[in-house]
Order: structure tokens, then C-alpha cells, then sequence
């Protein structure tokens, strides 16, 4: 069966309520599809009148009500406010494999107005009311997907029309207190949280969630050689440095073992550390830039550094007051062993390279990440036009 490209469109409401990671974990864990971009938008009122032209009814009975709401909730809740002009926040995830559309449908589940229990996404975050006489009431359902293949296509080309002027890293559209110290931070949930379907990307947005905080920008990345030898640059001489003892002390160990009647003075042993001790921490260092990549950087050719590597992991930028300090608390200590009870890293890490997720320590961290990473950068459109040339 060929693959197909389906999407699903988290809601303003449920972005909101903080409901995007249990969203994403009902996706990852049971479509076992690929998540190969995603995307966040702020609508405008052409982007929201074109995606939602596209629900007008042209199917009869409960297909065509369906269509109607759908329409009628794209039109009031995902456009600009009326009075503000203040934009709402929403974002589109593409996930590609076999039979993607029945597989995200099936998770996402219908719209219905009977509650059957919290099988689906919208059984759970969704809200569909009705009076006796069966008028509806409220209407919330949750995210929205396409029906078919044909829907994903239509639907996704309007999606890519608007994903420069109104996708991106999304700018004031969130209001703040005048008086409040409002900062941006990056979080990159690691690769150790994708080697194989698992609700642990979810799990730790869950988390973060907590902080209050708001997401401004999301990018699916496959970090280059380049890349993450840039972005762990500064920590290449912090090794050097930290290593040096430890590696002469345990290399005076080893050599009085081996050579019982010697005893190493203290000079040599900082001699030791002055060898050692740089050569174990560039080794550890090619550790950290291949398991952020995907690739060793002494084992890659000078041409593939910058293309994206092997890896994958999920950028997100977070805005609110006190930003920084907030989602490290949330994340805990480098090492997982010293992080508290109820921090990501100590839920979620097994070592100090392998710690579930990385987060800005400051506010001039996360502007050079930011540089590197490039969230804003429009690999959503790239993976649709992609898909679709390869497939026509």
C-alpha cells in the first residue's frame, strides 16, 4: 500500500487548554505514523475563509451537518478577533505512512453528540451539545483532520499557501501584563524520545505545560553535523576542562596498577590530565554531536555536515513571563539521577547525554540557539510539495 500525507489541525481552544501533548501522544502511540513536520499559524481572515469555503456543505444528512458545523466553527473560531485583531494560535502536524488518513481518523474519532467514553481524541477533549430538539448548543471538536486523500490534498494546499505570511515563529499573539519580564526559550525534545513509537514527546509538552508558559513556534528537526557542532560548541572546552582531572586520576590508576613499583608524583599526573584530557572530552563531544545527528563528525563526509541527519527531534519555543527559569525548573538538573521527583529529566533521562530534553539556561542561550535551530525556517511547505510532486 502507498503512503500517504495527513494532517491534523490542533484547535486554538485546545492549544489553550494545554491539551497539545495529550494530543500528540494519542497520535504518536497509536498511528504509529511518521511525524515529519509540523507548523504553528496565527490565521488571517483569507486563510480562514479559504480553509473553511473548503467544509461547505456538499454531502447530505449527518455528513453534510457535520460539514456545516465545521465551516461555521472555522469561521468564528479560528480568525482574528473581531474587536482586537488579536490572531489565535493553531498548529497543523503532517503525519505520512501507510493508510495515514484511516489511521489518524480512527484516532482522532468522529463527531458525535452521545459521549461513548475516552477512546478517541475528540471522546476526550471534544464537546459536541445538543438541546432536546437537537439544536447544538456548543460545538468544540478538539483538532480537525481530512476524511480522504483528496480532502488532505485540497486542504493542505491552502495550508501552504498562508505558511509563510501566517506560519512561523508567531508574533503578538499573546498578550502580557505591561509589567510582566517576558521572555522566549527553546526546548528541543531529544531523540531518545523517538527511537521507536512512544507517548514520551507528548508526556514531556504535558509537562512543560505546567509552567504556564505559551508555544509560539514548533518545528520538527533533523539536526545537521553542522548544526549540533554549532549548538553544543560552547560545551566542547567546558569538557576540556572538567575532564582533565578525573581522566589523569583514573590514568594514574590504571598505569601503577599495570606498573606496580612505579608511583606517579603529582606533576606527571597533571601532565596526564594535560593529554588525556582534551582527547576524552572531543571524544565525548563527537558522542553528544552523533546522537543529536545522527552521524559521527569524524566519520562524515565534508558535503553531508549540513544536510539534515538521522536524528529526529521536536523544537519548540516557549513565551511568558520568567520563561527560562520556568521550563528549567520543569526539566530539571542535566544529570537525571540529581533531578527531583516530578521533573522531565528525572522521569524521562538515563544519563547526562541522554536526559530527554534540552532547554535554553538564558536568555542569550536561547537567541543563539534560536539562530541555529531555525524554527521559523518552512520545512512544512517543503514535505507537502514534497509528497505530492513525488507522487503525481
Amino acid at each position: 500500500m502507498p503512503e500517504e500525507l495527513s494532517y491534523v489541525i490542533i484547535n486554538p481552544t485546545t492549544i489553550f487548554k494545554s491539551r497539545t501533548g495529550g494530543v500528540i501522544n494519542r497520535l504518536l502511540t497509536r498511528t504509529h505514523l511518521d511525524l515529519v513536520a509540523a507548523r504553528m499559524f496565527s490565521p488571517g481572515q483569507k486563510l480562514v475563509e479559504e480553509y473553511a469555503g473548503l467544509h461547505t456543505a456538499t454531502k447530505v444528512g449527518d455528513a453534510g451537518r457535520v460539514q456545516k458545523l465545521i465551516h461555521d466553527y472555522v469561521l468564528k473560531h479560528f480568525g482574528p478577533d473581531p474587536k482586537t485583531g488579536g490572531r489565535k494560535r493553531v498548529l497543523v502536524l503532517l503525519l505520512k505512512g501507510e493508510d495515514a488518513i484511516a489511521k489518524v481518523r480512527a484516532v482522532v474519532g468522529s463527531i458525535r453528540h452521545h459521549n461513548v467514553g475516552g477512546e478517541t481524541i475528540r471522546d476526550t477533549y471534544g464537546d459536541y451539545v445538543t438541546d432536546d430538539s437537537g439544536n447544538v448548543i456548543y460545538f468544540e471538536p478538539a483538532v480537525l483532520a481530512p476524511t480522504s486523500a483528496e480532502e488532505a490534498s485540497q486542504h493542505l494546499a491552502v495550508w501552504t499557501k498562508f505558511s509563510d505570511t501566517d506560519g512561523g515563529i508567531l508574533d503578538n499573539v499573546v498578550v502580557h501584563q505591561p509589567e510582566q519580564k517576558v521572555e522566549r526559550t527553546l526546548v528541543l525534545i531529544k531523540p531518545d524520545n523517538f527511537t521507536f513509537p512512544t507517548g514520551r514527546p507528548g508526556n514531556i509538552i504535558d509537562m512543560f505545560s505546567r509552567t504556564g508558559l505559551y508555544i509560539v513556534a514548533f518545528k520538527v528537526l533533523r539536526m545537521s553535523v553542522a548544526q549540533a557542532e554549532d549548538f553544543y560548541g560552547p560545551v566542547q572546552p567546558v569538557l576540556r576542562e572538567k575532564l582533565r582531572e578525573p581522566v589523569a586520576q583514573r590514568a594514574r590508576a590504571v598505569l601503577e596498577n599495570e606498573f606496580a613499583n612505579i608511583k606517579f608524583s603529582e606533576e606527571t599526573v597533571i601532565k596526564l590530565g594535560d593529554v588525556l584530557g582534551p582527547v576524552c572530552a572531543d571524544h565525548q563531544f563527537e558522542n553528544i554531536v552523533e546522537f543529536m545527528s545522527g552521524r559521527r563528525p569524524s566519520q562524515c563526509p565534508e558535503f553531508l555536515k549540513t544536510q539534515a541527519g538521522a536524528s529526529m527531534c521536536i523544537g519548540i519555543m516557549y513565551e511568558g513571563p520568567d520563561a527560562v527559569s520556568k521550563i528549567r525548573e520543569v526539566l530539571g538538573p542535566t544529570d537525571p539521577s540529581k533531578a527531583p521527583p516530578g521533573s522531565i529529566r528525572r522521569e524521562f533521562g538515563s544519563s547526562i547525554m541522554i536526559n530527554a530534553a534540552h532547554a535554553s539556561d538564558s536568555t542569550e542561550s536561547s537567541i543563539r540557539e534560536f539562530k541555529i535551530v531555525q524554527l521559523g525556517e518552512n520545512n512544512f511547505k517543503e514535505v507537502v510539495d514534497c509528497f505530492y510532486k513525488s507522487n503525481t
